[in-house]
């Protein structure tokens, strides 16, 4: 429905609902999908840089630079790449963060705005399902990482009986480290932002620890500092550097969406500005130069170029060095998984049934999809995966973040009307709690986005990949490598033509 009457002004300020504004009894609310009062929005700019380093400092960080120097890059080029990828998801970080401080709402809530009440289901279930798969992968990860070193420390373990083709004692390791993750979230937020405070330095201080640990003994940072790029700077250098800037983003789409599930606790827009602007960008690019300098050392040091820090870290014989190690990659895996796997399926999930699933409920839900997805089979061919899965990823959820942007700056001018985005029959109701050219848009994006995706070949001639190697739709092709931005950009447009004709509210 539209509503031709005058609406209230709106404070340019944070926005706090009182405890009348809707019904009590709201079937679309819940304590954990409420705004967090103002009271309750303490977050400053330093909780924010410290989630940020909390999750860009976790192994498939560390061995991102390393997929493209393994495609041709050399370690300048694979640094700018990265740098540039996350400067470039920094600004929809912002856009879609704004409603937080601001409103106090979860990023289903605010896709209520754009997709419906009910509607905005469907981009919280795409995003709590790529949140679900990915924290079942990291979990799996920081398991395989806590098995590596403990195997150094006591010896034997790989030679344990085997169940499912692993040793038992890895399956041990992945269960524990599941229920910590669990445990932490399910004492909420508070809980978190406290545990990311702390984890933050110390994982810093353990990657500066490896730093400094291989520098001393290589002498230097050896041959790899001085290898010539396989690409160059020419036409192969733009083959590879356009797919490997949108995998880059594609990294971080997921949190370009439901960045409003953190910022909705902060102190005001300044605090997670400035938190994600020197968090994000500064920590990645700082990261990937990092792990690139350690590789340098590793191959000087062993023949070999050794890109994961945990084999790495495992050919130490100190047992103090070894269990440093383990505590780091166990802060490391936990802090990122929970707060960018977690926290936003929890939101998503609550969403879909309110007076059913809370925050709690809705992340014991995660943990146990993340296993059912069985991640150990997702993983057994990382690169290819991580590649494939970044690139369609990226794609559809930047064709999500194009709606939001589109319609919370462009068609409402960050005005929303906290009160109509939980009840039924208001202004975010639409046709029965959907909004058709959302709908529209999410599918012309998604389609341009991810429907030219292909496979390559290799020198045998065999397919790399699940799609045709001339793209599902081979017409859409030349638009794969760029899948993030043309999702962004084409739902963006499609969304603000659809809406141009209906009365802004």
């Amino acid at each position: 429905m539209t509503d031709t009457t005058a609406p209230p002004p709106i404070p340019a300020g944070p926005v706090e609902l009182t405890a009348d504004a809707y019904p009590a009894d709201s079937r679309y609310a819940n304590d954990d999908l409420r705004p967090v009062p103002l009271a309750e929005r303490r977050w400053t700019t330093y909780n924010f840089v410290a989630l940020w380093i909390g999750m860009a400092h976790c192994i498939p960080s560390w061995t991102l630079a390393s997929g493209l120097v393994a495609l041709g890059m050399d370690w300048k080029q694979a640094v700018l790449t990265i740098g540039l990828a996350n400067v470039i998801v920094l600004l929809p970080m912002l856009l879609t963060g704004h409603a937080g401080p601001k409103y106090g709402i979860p990023f289903p809530v605010l896709a209520r705005a754009s997709f419906g009440i009910r509607g905005a289901n469907l981009p919280a279930m795409v995003r709590a399902a790529v949140a679900c798969c990915w924290f079942g992968i990291q979990t799996w990860i920081g398991g395989q990482g806590i098995f590596v070193l403990l195997g150094k420390i006591f010896g034997g373990w790989a030679d344990a009986g085997k169940v499912g083709g692993y040793p038992w004692t890895l399956w041990l390791c992945f269960v524990i480290f599941w229920v910590l993750e669990l445990a932490i979230i399910y004492r909420g937020m508070d809980t978190l932002r406290r545990f990311e405070n702390w984890a933050a330095p110390f994982v810093l201080v353990g990657a500066v620890v490896l730093l400094i640990w291989i520098a001393n003994k290589a002498g230097g940072f050896g041959p790899l500092l001085h290898e010539p790029s396989k690409v160059g700077w020419g036409p192969d250098f733009w083959k590879v550097f356009f797919p490997g800037l949108m995998g880059m983003i594609g990294f971080w789409s997921t949190l370009s969406l439901n960045i409003p599930d953190f910022t909705r606790f902060g102190k005001g827009q300044r605090a997670q500005v400035w938190g994600q602007t020197l968090g994000l960008p500064t920590t990645m690019t700082l990261f990937a130069l990092m792990s690139v300098l350690v590789t340098a050392g590793s191959e000087k040091v062993y023949g070999a170029p050794i890109w994961d820090p945990v084999a790495l870290a495992g050919k130490t014989d100190n047992v103090f060095g070894l269990l440093f190690a383990l505590i780091t990659v166990f802060v490391a895996t936990i802090s990122v998984n929970i707060a960018a796997n977690v926290v936003s399926p929890a939101y998503d999930l609550a969403n879909l049934a309110p007076k059913v699933i809370n925050f709690r409920t809705g992340a014991i839900i995660t943990g146990i999809v993340g296993v059912l997805v069985m991640p150990w089979k997702l993983t057994s061919t990382p690169e290819l995966y991580i590649f494939t899965w970044l690139g369609v990823v990226g794609g559809l959820l930047g064709t999500v973040a194009g709606i939001l942007i589109a319609d919370y700056w462009i068609i409402r001018r960050t005005v929303l009307h906290l009160a109509d985005l939980y009840v039924a029959g208001g202004r975010y109701w639409y046709s029965a709690g959907w909004n058709w050219r959302a709908v529209a848009a999410f599918v012309v994006g998604g389609v341009l986005a991810v429907g030219g995706s292909y496979s390559t070949v290799d020198a045998q001639g065999h397919k790399a990949g699940p799609f045709p190697v001339d793209g599902i739709i081979p017409f859409l092709k030349p638009l794969a490598d760029y899948g993030w931005a043309v999702g962004l950009g084409a739902s963006l447009l499609v969304y603000v033509g659809l809406m141009a004709g209906r009365r802004r509210e």
